[in-house]
């Protein structure tokens, strides 16, 4: 069998139609202060989230996962309990029927994903602020349980420094770099129609940092920086569609 393909793949699908996280799963969530973050690729969430993380005042929930660990020259190059809980595909399947996640989903019909209640319950016993960096979807399912979390939609400053950004791990391939914009097409798009989020514009980490300090230990809440860095996203948005479309045409221009 292929490293990504779900063994239970049917079973995932039925389980997650209509999840709902048990009573207990619910209280806890309910017991916890938590912030999401929200954000299309390379917006820099995983370290906004690793950053404040230091501070102590912050609990990293980390996301059960039923895909392997990544090697590189035959050596693992994630570890158990950082990037995520590499756990089976039985012991996923049973925790999501028995509802011990505040949310769980199946990513491109290859892997399962999602937080565990236990993870809540040690960011309320350590007495930190859950943490975590989510895609829209979950978050969305979250705000619906949980009205008082706080939901932090981050992008960069401008698309240059954006693009900038996305291509300091290497170069990316042309159809990679399309996947992604198309995903960040629906992200900003959702983005925009949301009522719950808080927006950011992640300029600098130490910025950035200072700011979700701000908002979450001090209830420090700007309108005008507010109103900016939405109409950041706004202008994301229009960039990427002309990206896209110049794509599109590209493409039928070698046809």
């Amino acid at each position: 069998m292929a490293m990504n393909q779900l063994a239970h793949a049917a079973e995932f699908r039925k389980a997650l139609a209509d999840y709902h996280p048990s009573e207990l799963t619910k209280q806890v969530l309910q017991s916890v202060r938590l912030v999401l973050l929200v954000g299309p690729t390379s917006s820099g969430r995983n370290t906004l989230v690793n950053e404040l993380v230091k501070s102590g005042d912050f609990y990293h929930i980390v996301a059960d996962t039923t895909r392997e660990r990544r090697k590189k020259d035959g050596e693992y190059i994630e570890e158990d309990g950082r990037e995520y809980w590499f756990r089976s595909e039985e012991d996923i399947l049973e925790g999501v029927r028995k509802g011990e996640y505040m949310e769980a989903a199946l990513i491109h019909s290859q892997q399962v994903s999602g937080c565990n209640v236990r993870e809540l319950e040690a960011a309320h016993k350590a007495n930190q602020i859950a943490i975590k960096d989510i895609e829209p979807n979950g978050a969305q399912f979250i705000h619906k349980l949980k009205h008082d979390a706080i939901i932090i939609f981050t992008v960069a400053p401008s698309f240059d420094i954006w693009m900038e950004r996305m291509h300091e791990r290497g170069q990316m391939a042309p159809d990679e770099l399309d996947r992604r914009m198309e995903s960040a097409e629906r992200e900003l798009s959702t983005a925009l129609k949301c009522d719950f989020y808080r927006y950011f514009v992640n300029d600098t980490l130490e910025g950035a940092t200072a700011e979700v300090n701000r908002l979450v230990l001090h209830n420090h809440y700007d309108p005008f920086r507010e109103r900016l860095a939405r109409d950041t996203v706004k202008r994301l948005y229009d960039e990427v569609e002309v990206y896209l479309g110049d794509r599109a045409r590209h493409s039928l221009n070698w046809r």
